[in-house]
């Protein structure tokens, strides 16, 4: 992880907390000069906890102008960023018969805001001859599609596609030196879990040991980094993952798993008979 090193920059949306101050924490561990971007109030208090080399940037990332100039801004005065992460996320859309101006509060942040980093902060890396990451907070939701927030499922399936094109894109175009990495946490505690409970589940991950994970699966160049938590193991999501593929392959109801006629089959499926 050529990228990752004292004196180099990281950038990290939605860096004020959970998932994103945890990766803020550990690249400051690795010496780096931490940019955290944020809605958020506590955002400079956040960058103040890290450090000297630290600074906090009150942003809403669904603002693509505002978006750009603190990336010129940020260029010009410490250049092009090492890794980027662009965790910046919302949930609480909603069905497909929600309020619009919930689902452009999700579209906004969770998928155009991952559209706006990229396209603020990435060209510059290209341009560089250093090497980058990207990494983009997506969800197991963009993947199996629980239902209920749909609107949160379509933002984080256009994140996974998104990534996968960049990813692609950076390949064609610097071999390898800068490269785009899907997130897929799994049942964490952070600020949008803690909207539901009280408390942390047994089951859930802390955004600490997501982080871990993250770097491990950095190491090993994982494009998906797939993390299970305290209930669901990897061979689970794989299962989970493959049936939703059969949806299509097998020309099924959609989201046959929660289908009343389906339902029972998906359990005895998932229980190996």
């Amino acid at each position: 992880m050529d990228a990752i090193g004292a004196g180099k920059l990281a950038v990290i949306t939605g860096g004020a907390s959970g998932i994103g101050l945890a990766a803020a924490q550990r690249f400051a561990a690795e010496g780096m000069t931490i940019c955290l971007l944020d809605w958020s109030d506590s955002v400079a208090e956040a960058a103040r906890a890290l450090g000297p080399d630290a600074a906090g940037f009150k942003v809403d990332v669904s603002d693509r102008a505002a978006v750009e100039a603190l990336a010129a801004d940020i260029h010009a005065r410490l250049g092009p960023p090492s890794v980027l992460m662009n965790n910046a996320g919302v949930g609480r859309g909603g069905d497909a018969f929600a309020a619009p101006a919930d689902w452009a509060r999700v579209l906004g942040v969770n998928l155009l805001g991952v559209l706006h980093g990229v396209q603020a902060f990435v060209p510059a890396m290209v341009a560089s001859d250093a090497a980058g990451l990207v990494i983009n907070t997506g969800s197991k939701q963009g993947i199996t599609q629980p239902p209920g927030d749909t609107a949160y499922n379509v933002s984080k399936s256009g994140v996974k596609a998104l990534t996968e094109g960049l990813a692609h894109t950076l390949r064609e175009q610097t071999h390898g030196r800068v490269s785009a990495h899907l997130l897929i946490p799994g049942f964490t505690y952070t600020g949008i879990t803690q909207g539901h409970v009280s408390g942390k589940p047994p089951a859930a991950w802390t955004s600490e040991q997501v982080v871990d994970f993250m770097m491990e699966s950095l190491a090993r160049d994982d494009f998906y980094i797939l993390c299970p938590d305290n209930d669901v193991t990897r061979a689970m999501d794989e299962k989970r993952i493959a049936w939703m593929a059969g949806d299509i392959i097998e020309n099924r109801p959609a989201l046959s798993r929660w289908h009343p006629d389906w339902k029972q089959r998906f359990e005895a499926y998932m229980q190996g008979e």
